[in-house]
């Protein structure tokens, strides 16, 4: 999915530090000095035969990874983190590559980066279209209640003057629609691709942003739109209002763990009964505590796994 985490500062700088550094001189991205959101590696360099935890750059995804190392090393498996790699074109190349053997996914997100026609959406069978349509080597065990999709919003004296309940009311102002959304947005069907086909919108401008911020373009009218996922505090915080998707650009999205084929076996019991526990309002109370507490991301996955009797 066009995952856009608009998060704390802090936290944007703790998923973006790792690679910055990995920015020129050939040194490897996937490096286990890669530190979690908020947290320790709590792991260092692999071991032979560990099972290697990998997430996307933004902090509910290092968090997601914290949950599942740490219910992995609570069944006695070594762990070694490789959080915070880079968005979706690039770490799936790390799982592929056998650099990561498992991360955590999102279904809906997925199944529109490996088939951009299809055009299911219900959560149960978006999941099953996405197992048809993993590449060899790759599968998910079983997805979550959990569900974090992407979204649009914009603020509410947008929403009030340009009489704005849906998506598709964008499309009287697109002379002066500026979106916000990570690089990847701009070439993603979940994104400026999906807009023109399924509403026949084009904004005036687009904006790369990341994290934060998206945020503070959205509040000070740099920006009239912003795509931003739904579990995102910053959207209760701030009083944005999000768009009706009428005709599910966005679809399901729910939490599912993506694992190297030769570990399914070893990593399902652990991941399932995880997902069997991860809900919505959890994994967004979760985020809340990373990104507006500033806790500790492993603190807070230690808690909730302890919570949930994983631990």
């Amino acid at each position: 999915m066009t995952r856009t985490r608009f998060l704390a500062a802090g936290l944007l700088l703790a998923a973006v530090v790792p690679l910055a550094a990995c920015g020129g001189g050939g040194n490897n991205p996937l490096d286990n000095s890669s530190q979690p959101a908020g947290g320790s590696t709590g792991g260092g360099t692999a071991a032979a035969g560990s099972v290697k935890v990998g997430s996307a750059d933004f902090p509910e995804a290092a968090l997601l990874g914290e949950i599942y190392a740490q219910a992995l090393e609570a069944k006695g498996m070594k762990v070694a983190r490789q959080f915070n790699i880079g968005s979706r074109e690039t770490y799936l190349k790390a799982i592929t590559g056998g650099e990561v053997d498992v991360l955590p996914e999102y279904t809906g997100s997925l199944l529109n980066f490996y088939d951009k026609s299809a055009s299911v959406t219900k959560p149960d069978e978006v999941y099953a279209e996405l197992q048809k349509k993993l590449p060899q080597g790759l599968t998910v065990l079983d997805k979550s209640a959990a569900e974090d999709k992407n979204s649009l919003v914009v603020t509410k004296d947008t929403a009030s003057q340009w009489s704005l309940k849906a998506i598709p009311d964008l499309a009287a102002h697109q002379g002066d629609l500026t979106i916000g959304a990570p690089p990847e947005f701009k070439t993603r069907q979940q994104g400026l691709v999906g807009l023109k086909s399924v509403y026949n919108i084009t904004p005036k401008e687009f904006r790369p942003l990341q994290s934060q911020a998206t945020v503070e373009a959205l509040k000070n009218g740099q920006v009239k739109a912003a795509n931003i996922f739904s579990t995102d505090p910053s959207i209760a915080a701030n009083g944005f209002v999000v768009l009706e998707d009428p005709k599910s650009l966005f679809g399901s999205d729910n939490v599912v763990p993506l694992v190297r084929s030769d570990k399914a076996d070893s990593l399902k019991p652990v991941l399932n009964a995880v997902s069997a526990k991860l809900d919505t309002k959890s994994l967004a109370d979760m985020v809340k505590q990373v990104v507006v507490d500033k806790k500790d991301a492993s603190e807070v996955a230690k808690t909730w796994l302890a919570s949930a009797g994983l631990s």
